[in-house]
């Protein structure tokens, strides 16, 4: 395929698909991974950046720079609601102003041509002291789901997989794939850290295997590029 035609997939999100630099390794967003489950027929821009909101990423013109760029026959991955849940200037309510944010990135890949998709957000590891999962994300998983069925967009439900795929791996092993590592273990932790948000990179790899799921379920025209 000539590369200058090959369709693009554009990602729109916070942190948790975010592209990280080396001195941030292992940590890894799922965004900067996806690339390893497609040819090279198809190009990835990963836009996405920490601590954004659906609000703050229109706000900061970062929706607009992937207007500028997206064509027709592209894709653009829209994943949020890890911030828009912070009482701050961020903050969204999810069944007003978060629909309305979403609106907008769809507005934008279908004013062109190209095929919005939208994906509930990614849990946190977040288990109680008897090991259940406890739902941190509140009504905003169910909101994406909502403005997919108004505007027949396509929706991964990445929080009920991401749910499923924690509470199968468990309390103690769910840790291998967040960003957990004891004092000494990396140099670019040397204190240690201990993070049930973010991901290494393999956490970041197996949540992206989870949205190439998603992906050949819906049979999206791009699942002919996936590795077999």
């Amino acid at each position: 395929m000539n590369h200058l035609t090959r369709p693009t997939i554009f990602i729109a999100g916070d942190s948790t698909a975010s592209t990280y630099p080396e001195n941030r390794a292992p940590q890894a967003g799922w965004g900067q991974v996806l690339n390893h489950f497609f040819t090279d027929d198809i190009k990835i821009v990963n836009e996405a950046a920490s601590g954004r909101s659906s609000k703050s990423f229109i706000k900061e013109e970062r929706l607009n720079m992937i207007a500028k760029k997206i064509k027709e026959k592209d894709y653009l991955f829209i994943q949020f609601g890890h911030n828009d849940a912070k009482k701050d200037e961020r903050y969204t309510e999810p069944f007003t102003d978060f629909k309305y944010y979403l609106n907008q990135f769809i507005d934008v890949a279908l004013n062109i041509g190209a095929i919005p998709l939208l994906i509930t957000p990614v849990q946190r590891r977040s288990f109680d002291l008897n090991g259940n999962f406890e739902e941190t994300h509140g009504d905003y998983p169910e909101a994406v789901i909502q403005v997919g069925k108004e505007r027949n967009v396509s929706v991964i439900d990445l929080a009920e997989r991401s749910k499923r795929y924690f509470e199968k791996l468990g309390y103690k092993e769910s840790k291998k794939i967040f960003l957990w590592l004891d004092q000494g273990n990396h140099s670019n932790y040397p204190d240690g850290v201990q993070d049930n948000t973010h991901f290494c990179l393999d956490g970041a790899i197996e949540i992206s295997r989870l949205i190439v799921e998603g992906i050949r379920e819906l049979h999206f025209p791009i699942e002919k590029y996936i590795y077999d």
